[in-house]
């Protein structure tokens, strides 16, 4: 009786134990260190779980774009019932490093990565009935990208004593790239104190300006995948600062055109050219006190009778109209 009644409460025991053992938790592990890719290469996004896995595993992986929460996520690819489904902009680029994954290895290859291939990636496991504590994987990818040639731009007044602001910024580039301006040539270098320079903002201040802050100016941006300048391929890069050169030839050309407009002024207007022939001159050999009149039977110029003359005699010349 007593031995029965021991095996009853042994029973009973090991009964309760078995149902209060929790069942295999699925456990995912990913990277720690964000993970970075040059533009048009392969990324490993490395993803491995624990489970046992049965008939229910499933595994998803999904990605959210930067500054969006993980609720905005869409998918890239499934694993179901035995089965890869890539979907969604990614579909032709994206597949496993091991397929099936019932390896314990969720691995996602991203081939030919674009820029708009950076943000966060989400590799989820699921296998009912197991229970999951930690069955989410979160990376964060980085598409490397080299700087664009960056534009630039300039303000200010460009005259002795007053300051100007050079400034240049590339459109393209991960990371974001710094810059730096180096003037060219070899003329004098101005003051270190009159030259400043943000390699974050792409702005330098040039102040109290003088003869010596003339010249070429080049922007250069940079990062860890190269560098750039503008324009590219060796042509002067930069901005042009011509301090004086500009207002000084303006100037001698305002003052060379107002000086001829003024001898233009004084100088006496000539009436008549040396080819012409006015219709009142006096004809060679013909006195001044000689009046002419028009013969207009003839259409001839004719001398009249001076009272003063002995002789009279008709001088004719042909009428110029």
């Amino acid at each position: 009786m007593a031995g029965l009644l021991g095996t009853s409460l042994c029973g009973a025991l090991l009964g309760l134990l078995c149902m209060s053992a929790p069942a295999l938790a699925v456990e995912v592990k990913v990277p720690a260190e964000p993970l970075s890719a040059p533009v048009g290469r392969t990324a490993e996004l490395t993803c491995t779980y624990s489970t046992s896995v049965g008939d229910n595993f499933a595994l998803e992986w999904s990605f959210v774009p930067p500054g969006k929460p993980i609720s905005a996520s869409h998918p890239i690819l499934y694993f179901t019932s035995g089965h890869l489904y890539p979907t969604g902009s990614k579909a032709n680029r994206a597949s496993l490093l091991q397929n099936p994954p019932t390896g314990g290895v969720a691995t996602l290859k991203l081939t030919d990565v674009h820029p708009s291939d950076t943000g966060t990636y989400l590799c989820q496991v699921n296998n009912p009935p197991d229970f999951y504590s930690n069955g989410l994987g979160l990376i964060n990818l980085t598409v490397l990208v080299p700087p664009s040639s960056p534009l630039c731009s300039q303000s200010g007044q460009t005259s002795v004593g007053s300051s100007a602001a050079l400034r240049c910024s590339s459109s393209e580039g991960a990371p974001r790239p710094v810059y730096h301006w180096v003037r060219l040539g070899s003329s004098p270098t101005p003051s270190p104190g009159s030259m400043v320079q943000d390699d974050v903002s792409g702005q330098l201040i040039l102040t109290n300006l003088s003869l010596t802050s003339s010249g070429t100016y080049r922007c250069v941006a940079t990062n860890q995948m190269g560098s750039a300048s503008y324009p590219s391929k060796g042509r002067v890069a930069g901005a042009v600062i011509g301090v004086l050169l500009g207002v000084l030839f303006l100037s001698v050309a305002a003052f060379c055109l107002l000086r001829f407009q003024r001898e233009r002024r004084k100088r006496p207007k000539e009436t008549y050219g040396g080819s012409e022939l006015r219709e009142d001159a006096i004809a060679p050999g013909m006195s001044e006190q000689t009046s002419v009149r028009a013969d207009s039977s003839n259409g001839l110029l004719e001398r009249p009778h001076s009272a003063s003359s002995v002789t009279t005699t008709k001088s004719k010349l042909p009428m110029v109209v």
